[in-house]
């Protein structure tokens, strides 16, 4: 359709029909009807038109064309597209065609046409504008990376933490193992570190490790109790964005844009084995983005934050955060608790009783009441290890230390008689490898001495009386053989000696023990004998 009212201001200013034609793009026969007009009615620069009359004086012939159509629902279409992101144009378009309605149905591309231009006046947005050190926007990037296990080549997907300053810029961005509420956490309290102070408020989204919903089907939502700790160590607000509207938070997603193209992007092709390496590297990125990139308005986002926004920041507290969590755990018979699938022992009275336990990032404290009974240095890495304090233990598993060894056997075997002992040793003694004699130990104390410690003491003499090997079978016969205590043996008994008592004679001052006979032996009888 022709700018009437362009043509009009042309043609009053005289300008001729081809400068017309020239300047608004029109054909010849729509300035001829402008000047039709402008003749009978007697128009003259100084007299004004409206919108109103210029549409009653060269109406739009497409109106009546439209008037055939059906016209399709947009500002309910702009609805269903706001609340499912699913929702496209072409399954709107498809609704469209299905209805019964008599009119014409607008082609796709048509349709198409009507809601962008439905748009430009119905779905505006406002410029909001960030006041220095107000407000710090977090979110998690969509987009992962990888870290290879050099000796499984198991991959693991690394998840990346983006926060940004929305008046300077400014961005930090860390990666975690996973979005769990201690990997959250600490990503805050880092990106506190970086930015050297710390915002008013906290912005970010949805997620259930920052709010829940106090209950279900509610749509009032509340901040976890650890995220609350953060925000109250740090004298700080937790104000989450609205749900499903991300231009609430339009820094931090232009942040998570420009960190999946400047960081991800550029580190895709390398090869990261460990998580520090790769924060190493993303370290070395997000430097790039900050110092060197410089925007529309020249500055980089440093230079903004460094002259603007840097003495704005409230100073960080002087002790550092530790995420503080209470568990209620009931103490195992065998006297440890289970916090984070790692153990830690109270003291074995409390065994099977409910007990307080306070887990922060370094240590383990462990409350009867409100009586602190022990602390342990929290446990990392490999799950399921013990801390065990010996005051804990129990008098009798104090003998169990040193399990699987050499002194753990004999003390066993001691229980049983000296004679068990002995054979214990000869067994340990024989092998090549001590340690493969402890299968043997075991099934002579546990399999054999179990419920007569007295018999097997008995075998056991029995078997060095007849310096027999000592096995497991050799042991077993001589215990079977024993049925009452008459027949138990006797500890061996060296026999008296045969040879004759000699006497001491003393020659020359030496004493020998020689035996001498004296001068009698050697002599006569009176025959002569």
């Amino acid at each position: 359709m022709a700018d009437y009212r362009k043509i009009l201001g042309l043609l009053l200013e005289g300008r001729s029909y081809r400068d017309v034609v020239e300047l608004v793009g029109c054909s010849h026969r729509d300035v001829a009807r402008v000047r039709q007009e402008v003749e009978a009615r007697g128009l003259t620069a100084t007299v004004t038109v409206t919108d109103t009359a210029l549409a009653e004086w060269f109406p739009d012939g497409r109106r009546k064309v439209s008037d055939e159509y059906d016209q399709p629902d947009l500002a309910r279409i702009l609805a269903s597209m706001k609340a499912n992101r699913h929702f496209t144009l072409l399954r709107a378009w498809r609704r469209y065609v299905d209805t019964k309605d008599a009119g014409k149905k607008y082609g796709y591309s048509q349709f198409c046409a009507l809601f962008t231009g439905y748009l430009r006046t119905h779905d505006l947005v406002a410029v909001l504008r960030h006041e220095p050190g107000r407000a710090m926007l977090v979110d998690w990037a969509g987009d992962t990376m990888d870290i290879v296990d050099t000796i499984t080549g198991e991959v693991v997907r690394a998840i990346l933490f983006v926060a940004v300053l929305p008046f300077s810029g400014l961005m930090f961005c860390r990666a975690y193992a996973d979005m769990k509420s201690p990997a959250w956490l600490d990503a805050h309290v880092q990106a506190f570190a970086f930015f050297k102070g710390v915002t008013q408020i906290i912005v970010p989204d949805n997620p259930t490790t920052s709010t829940h919903r106090t209950h279900p089907g509610d749509a009032e939502r509340a901040v976890n109790a650890r995220y609350q700790q953060l925000a109250d160590h740090y004298q700080t607000a937790i104000v989450p964005a609205r749900p499903k509207k991300p231009r609430d938070k339009a820094s931090a997603e232009n942040a998570v844009n420009v960190v999946n193209k400047r960081v991800i992007g550029y580190l895709e092709d390398d090869v990261f084995t460990t998580l520090s390496e790769l924060n190493t590297a993303i370290e070395e990125r997000v430097r790039e983005i900050n110092h060197d990139i410089r925007r529309a308005d020249d500055t980089t986002r440093w230079e903004r934050f460094d002259t603007e926004e840097r003495e704005l920041l409230r100073p960080l507290p002087d002790i550092g955060f530790e995420d503080v969590e209470w568990k209620e755990l009931k103490a195992a018979r065998n006297y440890h608790v289970t916090a984070d699938t790692q153990r830690y022992s109270v003291p074995f009275a409390l065994a099977g009783k409910l007990l307080r336990v306070r887990v922060t990032s370094s240590r383990v404290t462990i409350f009867d009441g409100n009586d602190s009974i022990c602390e342990h240095p929290r446990l990392t890495g490999r799950k399921g290890q013990y801390s065990t304090l010996p005051e804990h233990v129990p008098p009798q598993h104090r003998d169990i230390d040193g399990l699987w060894s050499r002194r753990w056997f004999i003390d066993r075997a001691r229980s049983a008689g000296p004679a068990t002992v002995t054979v214990i040793e000869q067994i340990l003694d024989s092998q090549t490898i001590e340690a493969q004699g402890y299968l043997a130990c075991q099934n002579i104390l546990d399999g054999l001495g179990k419920n007569n410690r007295e018999r097997l003491e008995a075998a056991c003499q029995d078997l060095i009386n007849r310096k027999a090997h000592p096995t497991y079978s050799t042991l077993k016969r001589l215990i079977a053989a024993i049925d009452s205590d008459a027949k138990k043996p006797r500890p061996v008994t060296p026999a008296a000696s045969t040879r004759k008592r000699s006497s001491t004679v003393v020659f020359r001052d030496t004493v020998t023990d020689v035996y001498v006979r004296d001068a009698s032996h050697y002599a006569r009888n009176e025959d002569g004998k």
